[in-house]
This record gives structure tokens, C-alpha cells and sequence, in this order.
């Protein structure tokens, strides 16, 4: 793997990823290298899976520089992709934890969504821009984690969340600077070995309702409304233009 580095330390396994000069962006090859590096971490014997990233930012989310090459199936498979890695994060059967800095945009703000334990510095900022281009992608995962009322001011906002922000709405589990990362994982993972592998699967299969078809299929709903490609590019333009003002 060449965007997603993934390793295994005892009972920790780490996704980190590795895109740095374009911000992490969610290109078709960076989400199939996160697929094959979950499949290998469900499959150890790690207790505790960590997301992190390298450079500025966690991500700048899906990858739009080669949209204007894409075609509107190109993007409905792409987007597809990235629901079903939502999904295998989400239904994870180990203790899932995401560790935030910087920008964290669209669908990387919604992987940090997907996990159990969820921690970012105090700059870090998050934004999911999917609902502007009429995208319904993570929308009941993330109605169920915040509430509709914290979805509401949160997602349906031009301007991204702060750390503080996503914490109040119950977003984030906790804020804590990259020094206090170390202990943190220390803490999760003792709290994810207190009780039998077998057990903590069956109890967070209890906590997390599975929806994963109709999901799905609302989301290529969404994206099959007309050009989802064109759609995009009309929300970017519009952002380009609101910026320049």
C-alpha cells in the first residue's frame, strides 16, 4: 500500500494515512487501500483499531481534482466505495479510534464519525459539505451519534465546525493535544480489553443498529438524482465565488 501505511503493535493495530501533499484526499485508490487495511485489521488479533494521518491535516475528504475527467458512474462507484468503508468501520467487531488534527472535510469527517472513540487537537476544524450537492452519505450514522438537532446546526452550516463545537455536540469524545495521544490509546485499550473479544463485538453490535442497506441504496439514491457530477461542480463554483467576495 502505497496512500495507507497500516501496522500491528501487540493488541494495537494503526491506519495511518499517507497523502500528504494532496491534504489526504479520498481518491478511489486511497479508499480501496483503507478497505484492504480494515479487512487486515479485523482480521488479527489487535484489540484496538487507530486512525491517524501524516501532514498538515487529517483529510481534505473525497478527492475532486480529476472530477471534470470523471464521468457520473465514475463518481456513484467511488461514492459507493466510501459507504461500504463507512459501514466496515462502523460495524467494526475491535474498539475503533480516530485521532484528529488539523482540517478533517467530507468523507474523512464522516470515517471519524464511523469510529467509537473520537479525539482532536484543539485546531483541528471539520466540515461535511455532501448535503450541499444533495450527497445523503453517513446521514442516519451521524443523526444517531449527535441528534438531529446538533446535525442540524453542525452539518447544515457553510462554514466548518471547531474541536469545541464537535465536542459540545457530542461529535467528538474528547480534545487533547498529539503529546496526550500515546496515553489516550493506553486508556481505550484497556477499557476495550476489560471484557472478552467476543462480548465487546456482541455489545457494540447492540449499540450500533445496522442499516447498511437502506444506506446504501439511499445513497445511490442521491447521487443518481440527476448529474451528481454537475452538482458538484456547481457547489464549487458557488464556493469559489462566495470566497472571492
Amino acid at each position: 500500500m502505497n496512500l495507507v501505511s497500516f501496522s500491528q503493535d501487540d493488541m494495537i493495530a494503526r491506519i495511518i494515512l499517507n497523502r500528504p501533499k494532496k491534504l489526504n484526499a479520498f481518491n478511489s485508490e486511497l479508499v480501496e487501500e483503507l478497505i484492504q487495511a480494515l479487512k487486515s485489521a479485523t482480521s488479527s488479533k489487535a484489540k484496538l483499531l487507530v486512525f491517524q494521518a501524516i501532514g498538515k491535516g487529517f483529510s481534505g475528504g473525497f478527492d475532486l481534482s480529476n472530477i471534470q475527467q470523471s464521468s457520473d458512474g465514475d463518481l456513484v462507484l467511488r461514492f459507493i466505495r466510501v459507504e461500504q468503508l463507512l459501514q466496515a468501520v462502523h460495524h467494526a467487531p475491535l474498539a475503533t479510534l480516530a485521532l484528529v488534527h488539523g482540517p478533517c472535510y467530507g468523507a474523512a469527517a464522516e470515517l471519524v464519525a464511523s469510529c467509537q472513540w473520537r479525539v482532536a487537537t484543539p485546531d483541528a476544524k471539520f466540515l461535511m459539505p455532501g448535503p450541499k450537492f444533495g450527497l445523503v452519505l453517513g446521514t442516519r450514522r451521524l443523526a444517531a451519534l449527535i441528534g438531529e438537532k446538533a446535525f442540524r446546526r453542525l452539518i447544515l452550516n457553510d462554514s466548518p465546525f471547531s474541536s469545541a463545537e464537535g465536542l459540545s455536540a457530542g461529535y467528538l469524545t474528547q480534545i487533547a493535544e498529539k503529546q496526550e495521544w500515546a496515553d489516550i490509546e493506553t486508556t481505550v485499550l484497556a477499557k476495550a480489553s476489560a471484557i472478552a473479544p467476543a462480548t465487546f463485538t456482541r455489545l457494540s453490535s447492540q449499540l450500533r443498529q445496522d442499516f447498511n442497506d437502506s444506506d446504501l441504496a439511499e445513497l445511490v439514491r442521491s447521487t443518481t438524482d440527476g448529474s451528481v457530477k454537475e452538482r458538484i461542480l456547481s457547489y464549487l463554483n458557488e464556493t469559489v465565488a462566495s470566497q472571492s467576495k
